[in-house]
């Protein structure tokens, strides 16, 4: 049937634990069935009702990473990843939270590996994850700095810090 035959398989036998689905289901396996579903889906056509809307006919699916994962390593597809990240960019106070994208954009258009700290958390969670992405610099978005037009940069690898105005960043 159209060149699907060899991949498709049909299993009346297949039932998805999930109350909301109405009609047919589906799951997709690696071709040797050696692994879990990779990924499972099916029709359902009341669920929007279930959370206030209205009905309307759907067909929905999701993949599992983890079983993506141990397909790549077992057909050695998977890539060394390592973070690289130079540095990290954090707000101070929730007001400038706004401000970290265009920090992060400014040190990208330089080239540098950077990653933003996107929810308020506490110094200490960010020294541990700058350490664990093995950043080589924090760049600290403060209200005082940013009323200046800066920013302060903690170099650490050093322990030194030192503001530095948007422009040169």
């Amino acid at each position: 049937a159209r060149g699907y035959g060899e991949w498709v398989e049909f299993d009346g036998s297949i039932v998805r634990g999930l109350a909301y689905y109405s009609g047919t289901v589906f799951e997709g396996f690696d071709k040797r069935g050696e692994l879990r579903a990779i990924c499972g889906g099916g029709r359902y056509d009341y669920l929007l009702s279930t959370f206030g809307g209205s009905d309307l006919p759907m067909v929905g699916f999701g993949f599992g990473d983890a079983v993506i994962v141990e397909l790549l390593k077992q057909k050695d597809l998977l890539p060394a990843l390592s973070p690289e990240i130079e540095d990290v960019v954090v707000a101070l106070s929730p007001d400038l939270q706004k401000h970290t994208g265009a920090v992060a954009r400014r040190l990208r258009a330089q080239g540098r590996k950077v990653d933003v700290v996107l929810e308020p958390k506490k110094l200490k969670w960010v020294f541990k994850h700058c350490d664990r992405s093995g950043a080589a610099r924090l760049v600290l978005l403060g209200q005082e700095e940013w009323q200046r037009g800066a920013v302060k940069v903690k170099d650490l690898a050093q322990r030194e810090e030192s503001e530095v105005q948007l422009e040169e960043l």
